[in-house]
C-alpha cells in the first residue's frame, strides 16, 4: 500500500496555501517575521511551524544543491533584513559562516542539528574505506618492520615516531585534497544529513519551534501549537516508514550516487554504498567505478537509485556494466518544486516507499543470483577441500 502524508498535514497546507491568497486586512496589518532558511527542506519545516505568521526566503531553493551552491548578493540583503536565521550546522553550509560575516547578520540564529544524536562520518563510500584499507595496511606494515628492528638506537626511534607524525599530517593533507575530490572537505567528523531521520527531525522542529519563539513571543502560543501538529504528523510518518521496511533483509543493501543516506540507514536498517563520499560535487575516479562494479558483483546488491540532485549517468553505467537496475530516484538535500516530494515529510515517505520497491522488485533476481553464487562457492569449496 502506498504511503501518504498524514490527513492532518494535508489539510493544514491547503489552509495555508487559501489563506495565503486571501489574507485580510489584519493579516496584512500584522508584519509576519522575516526568516531565511539556508535550504528547502529547512525552509519547509519553518513553514509548517509558522504559519502564516512567517516570511520564509529559502537561500537554496528546491532541486538546487546546497554542496556546490555559490551565494548571491541578494543573499546577503535577505540576511540582512531577516529576523531569525535557521541552518543546519555540522559544517552543511560551508558557505553560510562567511554569508552571515558579509550581510552584518546581528540576530539569533537557530542551528536545527542542536540536540540531534550525532551520527560520526563513518564512510560508506568505497573510496573511503578503499583508503582506510590501504592506511591499515600501511600501518601493519610499519608495525611489523619496527618489530623486526632492534631498539638500541632511542634517536633513530625518535626520528621514526618524528617520521611517521610528519606522514600522518600529509595523509591528513592528502584526505583534504581528496575530500574536494570525493569527499567534500567542507564537511566534518560528523554526518550532516541528520533530517533524513524523522526521529531527528523532531529535534529539527523544536528548535526551530524555539527560534520562532525567542524573535515573536507574542504568537508563541501559535508557534508551540503548530509544532506540536507537525511534530505529530512526523512521528506518524516516522511510523510508517519502520513498519514499510520492516519486512526488507536486515542490512539490504543498495547503490546511491554519495555518501549522504547514512541517517536513514540508522534509523531504518538499509545500507547505502557510493563511490565517492558526502559532497555530490565529488567525481568518481576510474579506479573508483571499477572498485563498486567489483563490489555490486561480490555482494550482489539488488539494486541501484539516482538522486534528485545528481546526475544519473555513473548510475546509468554502473548498471549497463553490472545488469542491476537503477529502481527510483531519491530525494535528500533539496526538495522537489512540486507534488509529494516538495514537502519534507513527502520527500521521506517517498524515499521510502522507492527504496521499498526497488528492494522487493529484486528479491527474485537476487534469489535466483544468489543461489547460483551459492553452488559456485560450495563447488569451490569442495574442491579446495579435495586438495
Amino acid at each position: 500500500m502506498p504511503l501518504s502524508l498524514p490527513h492532518a498535514f494535508v489539510k493544514r497546507h491547503a489552509w495555508i496555501a487559501l489563506t495565503g491568497l486571501t489574507l485580510g486586512p489584519q493579516a496584512v496589518a500584522d508584519e509576519p517575521t522575516q526568516v531565511v532558511a539556508s535550504f528547502s527542506v529547512l525552509a519547509d519545516m519553518v513553514r509548517n511551524v509558522g504559519g502564516d505568521r512567517v516570511e520564509v526566503t529559502s537561500l537554496v531553493g528546491p532541486d538546487s544543491d546546497p554542496h556546490v551552491y555559490s551565494p548571491r548578493p541578494t543573499d546577503a540583503r535577505a540576511l540582512a533584513e531577516a529576523d531569525l536565521v535557521v541552518l543546519n550546522g555540522l559544517q552543511f553550509e560551508g558557505w553560510m559562516t562567511r554569508l552571515l560575516d558579509a550581510s552584518g547578520y546581528q540576530g539569533k540564529t537557530v542551528v536545527a542539528t542542536e540536540g540531534v544524536p550525532l551520527l560520526a562520518y563513518g564512510g560508506q563510500s568505497l573510496h573511503r574505506q578503499h583508503e582506510e584499507e590501504a592506511e591499515h595496511d600501511h600501518e601493519e606494515h610499519d608495525h611489523e618492520e619496527h618489530d623486526g628492528h632492534d631498539h638500541d638506537s632511542h634517536d633513530s626511534h625518535e626520528a621514526h615516531d618524528g617520521h611517521d607524525h610528519d606522514g600522518h599530517d600529509s595523509n591528513d593533507d592528502h584526505d583534504g585534497h581528496d575530500h574536494a575530490g570525493h569527499d567534500d572537505h567542507d564537511h566534518g567528523e560528523y554526518d550532516p544529513h541528520a533530517w533524513l531521520d524523522l526521529s531527528a527531525g523532531l529535534t529539527y522542529v523544536a528548535n526551530i519551534r524555539d527560534g520562532l519563539i525567542a524573535v515573536d513571543p507574542d504568537n508563541s502560543e501559535h508557534y508551540a501549537s503548530r509544532a506540536d501538529s507537525y511534530m505529530e504528523d512526523i512521528q506518524a510518518a516516522h511510523d510508517q516508514v519502520l513498519a514499510l521496511l520492516d519486512d526488507l533483509p536486515e542490512h539490504a543493501q543498495v547503490i546511491v550516487g554519495h555518501d549522504a543516506f547514512g541517517h536513514f540507514s540508522r534509523a531504518y536498517g538499509i545500507d547505502f554504498l557510493s563511490p565517492v563520499g558526502l559532497s555530490t560535487e565529488a567525481e568518481p575516479s576510474a579506479a573508483d567505478i571499477a572498485r563498486m562494479v567489483d563490489v555490486i558483483r561480490e555482494r550482489q546488491i539488488p539494486a541501484l537509485f539516482v538522486e534528485n540532485m545528481s546526475s544519473p549517468a555513473l548510475m546509468e553505467q554502473l548498471s549497463e556494466e553490472t545488469g542491476v537496475p537503477i529502481a527510483g530516484s531519491l530525494y535528500n538535500g533539496a526538495l522537489s518544486e512540486e507534488g509529494m516530494t516538495s514537502h519534507y515529510l513527502g520527500m521521506i515517505l517517498h524515499n521510502a516507499e522507492v527504496l521499498h520497491q526497488g528492494l522487493v522488485d529484486a528479491v527474485g533476481h537476487d534469489h535466483d543470483d544468489s543461489h547460483d553464487h551459492h553452488d559456485s562457492h560450495d563447488h569451490h569449496d569442495s574442491h579446495d577441500h579435495d586438495h
